[in-house]
């Protein structure tokens, strides 16, 4: 019996050991694994200018002449530094016969997949309405043809009372239902280049109508934010004379019908920079008001923009090129923004690393003062050709103001998760199908897509990601996950699915929470014989973990299928309404019956159980 009991002993102290062994491994595999990947220190970069603007209602006028002066076809000629314009990305469009092989999907990743739909009834469409795109008409129609190039880059925000949508190098303004508003939809504004906003600014905000910018609406802060890339080179030092003192006001704009500028370079592929970032920070939670606007030099070429809001800064995470390895995150000084103070801007560097999303925060709940903004990427590496990975990387970024050599990215650690393989091997590959076409559509399948949203419950902290990949079946699905803050503010998975509950195809899908915990996802759907739409799927708090148990609601079914280009969308965006922290807005392309071009579509939806009394 005692020989019996010392080897019990032994066995369970055995399995304790082994235990410990596997879980230190799994802590630290993911820093063999991707030991490639090094963030350098901060650089810090101050403002080239900054002012407030006149209110946006009234610069569309201050643009007409340098509006007038750009030829009609501006922007498929690619003159206007626009992303893209001729760039990596266009030499690496696929044909469609060179369609990535549907790859094996292994029992584990198999076993994660919702093969169904959701028991409960679909939720039904709250407001619907037409967006930016072919056909649009807003009350800026009449100065000149709007084209909406491939893809849409489609950028929704909502604030209490306004809807504000971005889509490529036009900008418009909605009414939202609510207080002010007797309906959703109606155009205040627009469309208009988006660099409108920075009419009277100077230098090349004002002069590039560069695509790829992006709204958010600052919960926090009852503010708009908007992000501009420029993506060709900028005179070096340009509008440094302009700069403030430190602790000044930023004085206030000036209407100006400047001459049209020079055109600007095509986009390169790697050019030398400086490049530039241009951010434009309402004063108040009016979207048609005043704004402080701000230009950062960046070293790198920034692309794809996908910015966060957090109590210390605004983060924006950009790619640096679609040939090379390495990503940038910089952070912009929100606290003094919000204020139309001169700010900096500081950037990391990070080589080795698949595209990143910093957290954005949803609700009014903050983060834990001096909480870092968690970071996250996907793993495997297109262009090393390993389109697949089991785990979730996180980096913790922390910056600080006052002493920026302090500012760093500590990571990347690993999240275990099911193993995924891209959906279509990444980005710009033909993958999707559609009917009567021999035209295949990109997937985007390489990356999180944005948002990757935090939201504070008081009992635990939550952040919700999604991204597209391949599915048994052989088409594709939407891989969603929640996770949950640990005591060390390390995120571990709580839950995770993957939406395929047949052999079509889902993906490009954007995630939110509303504030009872509920996740809601929005989605391209499409395979023949349906053409590309967009569908929304959602699940309860209270719901078994790991399904979306709600029937998908279809926001919009395609007409028609695109055949003009592989490139769908880079990018949607499902976004929570702060008027009642329930509402979730999403938006999303398609195509009309006989249209050359896409539509967007707008929509909104609500949880049962979720109630702005509450």
């Amino acid at each position: 019996m005692n020989r019996f009991a010392t080897f019990a002993r032994t066995a369970v102290f055995a399995i304790i050991v082994a235990v410990c062994f596997f879980a230190l491994s799994a802590k630290l595999s993911p820093q063999r694994k991707v030991g490639e990947i090094t963030a350098g220190s901060a650089t810090v970069h101050r403002a080239l200018h900054l002012d407030v603007s006149l209110p946006l209602a009234s610069l569309h006028s201050a643009n007409d002449a340098v509006l007038a002066m750009q030829p009609v076809d501006c922007e498929h000629a690619g003159g206007c530094g626009l992303s893209p314009a001729i760039s990596p990305r266009d030499s690496q469009e696929q044909t469609p016969s060179s369609a990535p092989a549907a790859p094996a999907i292994t029992a584990t990743g198999a076993a994660v997949e919702q093969t169904s739909q959701g028991q409960q009834p679909s939720g039904p469409v709250l407001d619907s309405f037409d967006g930016l795109g072919a056909g649009f008409k807003g009350p800026q129609s009449s100065q000149g043809p709007a084209f909406f190039r491939n893809p849409s880059d489609n950028s929704l925000a909502v604030g209490p009372n306004h809807i504000v949508q971005i889509v490529n190098t036009r900008i418009a303004v909605y009414t939202k239902k609510g207080a002010r508003y007797d309906n959703s939809g109606t155009v205040l504004y627009g469309p208009v280049p988006t660099n409108a906003i920075f009419a009277g600014f100077g230098g090349v905000c004002e002069e590039r109508d560069n695509g790829d910018a992006v709204v958010r609406y600052d919960q926090l802060a009852n503010r708009w934010l908007v992000v501009m890339p420029i993506f060709t080179p900028i005179p070096t030092a340009q509008g440094r004379k302009h700069g403030a003192r430190a602790g000044e006001p930023a004085k206030p704009g000036h209407t100006s019908i400047p001459g049209a500028p020079d055109a600007p370079p095509v986009s390169p592929a790697q050019a030398q920079g400086p490049y530039a970032m241009c951010y434009a920070v309402s004063t108040t939670s009016d979207p048609l008001g005043t704004y402080y606007r701000y230009a950062f030099e960046r070293d790198l070429f920034p692309d794809y923009p996908r910015p966060a809001v957090w109590l210390d800064g605004y983060y924006l995470p950009t790619s640096t090129g679609d040939t090379v390895i390495q990503k940038h995150t910089c952070i912009a000084d929100r606290s003094k923004m919000l204020k139309g103070l001169p700010a900096t801007e500081q950037c990391l560097i990070i080589d080795g690393v698949n595209f990143l999303n910093n957290s954005d925060v949803d609700g009014q709940r903050l983060p834990p003062p001096g909480a870092p903004n968690i970071m996250m990427a996907a793993g495997g590496t297109q262009l090393k050709r390993i389109f697949e990975d089991d785990g979730i990387y996180f980096w913790k970024v922390h910056v600080d103001w006052k002493a920026p050599a302090n500012t760093k990215a500590a990571g990347p650690v690993k999240i275990p998760v099911a193993p995924y393989h891209y959906l279509c091997d990444g980005q710009l590959s033909s993958c999707v199908p559609q009917p009567g076409t021999d035209q295949r559509l990109d997937s985007q399948g390489d990356k999180i897509m944005q948002r990757l949203v935090y939201r504070n419950f008081g009992d635990h902290e939550s952040i919700v990601a999604a991204h597209s990949i391949a599915t048994k079946a052989g088409g594709g699905g939407v891989r969603w996950y929640e996770f949950r803050l640990d005591a060390n503010r390390d995120p571990a998975l709580y839950q995770q699915g993957t939406y395929a509950p047949d052999a079509f195809y889902r993906w490009m899908p954007s995630i939110a929470m509303d504030k009872n915990g509920d996740i809601g996802v929005g989605y391209s759907f499409g395979g023949t014989p349906n053409f590309p739409g967009q569908r929304f799927a959602a699940r309860l708090a209270a719901d078994p973990r790991g399904l979306l148990t709600f029937q998908e609601t279809v926001l919009v079914d395609g007409q028609a299928s695109q055949t003009n280009t592989l490139r769908w969308e880079d990018y949607t965006t499902t976004a929570i309404d702060p008027s009642d922290d329930c509402t979730f807005w999403y938006v999303g392309d398609y195509i009309k019956a006989g249209s050359p071009a896409y539509s967007t579509r707008i929509g909104s939806f609500r949880l049962p159980g979720c109630t702005a009394s509450q």
